[in-house]
């Protein structure tokens, strides 16, 4: 395939993997690396270098014993320890957002008692009718699925996963499914 082709397409983060995998290049990092890192290399060109994470903590986060009293690093991760720490301090409702994560990481040398306080600010919030929170440009899916209910409230969420699912596999100029009005079935 060729680069021109490839990048006419919307590609799930599992078939830029698949694509890395066959190409013999390293398939790990952000749907936006995996694509730039295969671009590249169709096209012929050096892989764009991996953006090197400078921390200065070693601090495990996958191991440790956290407490209330653990002070957050710039090596945070939110892998299965870490949650199960705040399932256990907020509860079932937990879940680990964007925003959290975003608080987690802007606010290193605060503890995990200030980030439970912190959760719980940014969940009140969400019940705020003129409150959004951001999508982050990579989460091109939950993105197309807003513009299409902003577009068209009366639209139901199934339906609009549907005209998701109908456009992700037509072409999308640089890889990115954008919502328009003909997307509807009746559009």
């Amino acid at each position: 395939m060729s680069a021109a082709a490839f990048d006419r397409w919307y590609w799930p983060a599992d078939a830029l993997r698949a694509f890395c995998e066959r190409l013999g290049i390293p398939a790990a990092g952000t749907k936006a690396a995996l694509r730039a890192r295969v671009l590249a290399a169709l096209a012929g060109e050096p892989l764009p270098a991996a953006p090197k994470r400078s921390c200065t903590s070693t601090f495990n986060w996958a191991k440790a014993e956290l407490t209330p009293h653990t002070v957050i690093t710039d090596s945070i991760s939110f892998g299965p320890n870490v949650r199960r720490y705040f399932k256990a301090a907020i509860g079932p409702k937990f879940s680990c957002h964007s925003d959290f994560m975003d608080w987690m990481r802007e606010n290193a040398g605060a503890t995990l008692a200030d980030a439970v306080v912190a959760w719980t600010t940014l969940e009140v919030r969400k019940d705020d009718p003129g409150f959004r929170r951001e999508i982050a440009t990579c989460n091109n899916y939950l993105q197309y699925l807003r513009d299409a209910r902003d577009a068209y409230p009366e639209l139901s969420l199934e339906d609009a996963k549907a005209c998701w699912d109908a456009k992700k596999i037509r072409p999308a100029p640089g890889g990115y499914v954008r919502f328009e009005p003909g997307d509807l079935p009746n559009g």
